[in-house]
């Protein structure tokens, strides 16, 4: 939120001194300064990504180009997620007789996942992570029916086939700052 690199740089120096009081230093690899002016830059914080975004709204509206700070989940935080749910649903869970064993094994990790990015700009990633974990419960159910896989029966394992089951759904349960 600098307007010149001088004030940054005093800025950097402050921050120097608030973190020696507290016995503590800025790691020189990650320490680094990004230009957010006119959307040009992003950076990672605490597994979101931060970037500001001009508001298409203000634009179309009255032809303004007025930029605002969002977040969602950043590319490593996807990453792990998604490992999170292969490793919940891979083929080391083949085993299992009902799938509503995955269900109830997957919704505490997507609940929470949840819970800590939904008051930002996730819509698009939970959307993206509601069809990965779709997918990865349907691929178990054709393994689980092997040979025993009938025409046609792959089409009703549909994504509302598992919210039925009790699978929690990401899509939907974002919560913008000011109604949280």
């Amino acid at each position: 939120m600098c307007s010149t690199a001088k004030t940054c740089e005093e800025a950097e120096d402050r921050v120097r001194v608030i973190l020696t009081r507290l016995g503590l230093e800025l790691h020189p690899d990650k320490t680094r300064r990004v230009d957010l002016s006119w959307g040009k830059e992003g950076f990672d914080f605490l597994g979101c990504h931060l970037r500001k975004r001009m508001s298409g709204r203000i634009w179309e509206r009255q032809g303004k180009r007025v930029y605002f700070l969002q977040r969602w989940p950043s590319r490593r935080s996807m990453k792990r997620a998604k490992q999170r749910v292969k490793g919940l649903t891979g083929r080391n869970r083949s085993g299992e007789k009902d799938v509503r064993v995955l269900i109830s094994d997957l919704n505490p990790v997507l609940r929470g996942w949840g819970n800590y990015f939904r008051t930002g700009n996730a819509a698009g990633k939970f959307i993206q992570l509601d069809t990965h974990v779709w997918r990865r419960l349907r691929d178990f159910m054709v393994r689980r029916k092997g040979r025993n896989l009938r025409p046609g029966a792959v089409q009703q394992w549909d994504r509302d086939f598992f919210y039925r089951l009790g699978l929690h759904r990401l899509r939907g349960t974002v919560q913008y700052p000011e109604a949280a």
